[in-house]
């Protein structure tokens, strides 16, 4: 028989089947971490799939691992990494860094010049985004789009975004600036030419 593999990769339309799996364990993983979360609907899931704005990880066997998704915001000048979840069976074992991986690849290469953000309250996605070359920012280096912050009023914390004006909340914004990058690329080669 055959050892259980695991695989990341885009999601597909037949992984649609997964959408109600996927916003279950959102809200039972935030839950039992006492934490907020913006609800996702297994509807909005599925449209994340179909548009091809979804990084899912599943078994040889057709099982469900885990899910991240990307939206766009401001025509492209922002865009989220989102809904990072794994199943409880496999945490642990490397699965969510091989997630966010793919999803901000998959942001970086359709959107490259866009501005990648995302917003939590969990240290291991903090690292997993510092790892990737994000910094803590302000809220106000984030999208301003109404509907994105929209999202936020299923989460426990809203009350606490909206008395503060959303100008901040629990949950820390990092963002990936990829002029920044650019600009330490060409200050490396810079400094190799001068230098070696």
């Amino acid at each position: 028989m055959d050892e259980e593999r695991i695989i990341v990769r885009l999601a597909e339309a037949a992984d649609v089947i997964f959408a109600k799996e996927i916003t279950d364990e959102m809200e039972a993983s935030a839950i039992a971490r006492g934490s907020g979360i913006a609800k996702r609907s297994a509807g909005s899931i599925c449209e994340k799939i179909l548009a091809g704005k979804a990084v899912i990880a599943v078994t040889n066997y057709g099982n469900w691992v885990g899910f991240q998704y990307l939206e766009v915001w401001e025509q492209g000048k922002f865009v989220s990494n989102s809904g990072l979840i794994v199943s409880p069976k496999y945490r642990n074992a490397g699965v969510a860094t091989a997630i966010k991986r793919k999803i901000f690849q998959l942001s970086c290469d359709k959107y490259p010049n866009a501005h990648i953000f995302s917003i939590t309250s969990g240290l291991a996605i903090m690292k997993l985004n510092t790892a990737l070359g994000f910094e803590p920012v302000t809220y106000s280096e984030i999208t301003k789009d109404e509907h994105f912050w929209e999202g936020c009023k299923s989460c426990v914390n809203y009350d606490v975004l909206t008395g503060k004006k959303k100008c901040n909340c629990l949950c820390t914004a990092m963002l990936f600036d990829p002029a920044k990058v650019k600009v330490a690329k060409e200050v490396k080669e810079e400094f190799q030419l001068l230098y070696h």
